[in-house]
């Protein structure tokens, strides 16, 4: 105790009000901060969703064409759509499966 034996109460009351002070105006800074790195992730979502919305519209055209070619491959051979789609099946099951343990 000899190291602060020249500080008073009143000094101790002084440095702690300073402080609480410093460390609410911390406080305050870091909340600013926050809420700024949170309105720019926000934003960087928003862009890289309307990226990725307004690629999807272009393509769909492409991939409704050729979603009607694979049905009409599929009907008219149906048997051997049946087993790609059983052996897809197998191997996500098995992808998963094999996951889990």
């Amino acid at each position: 105790m000899a190291l602060f034996s020249h500080l008073n109460d009143i000094d101790l009351e002084k440095e702690v009000q300073t402080l609480s002070r410093e460390l609410s105006a911390l406080k305050r800074a870091v909340s600013k901060r926050g809420s700024a790195y949170y309105d720019g992730g926000r934003e960087a979502a928003w862009d890289l969703y309307s990226d990725v919305a307004d690629r999807f519209s272009d393509a769909l055209p492409s991939i409704r064409k050729r979603a009607r070619a694979l049905e009409t491959t599929a009907r008219d051979h149906p048997a051997t759509a049946a087993t790609v789609g059983l052996v897809v099946l197998g191997l996500v099951a098995t992808v998963i499966y094999s996951r889990r343990r």
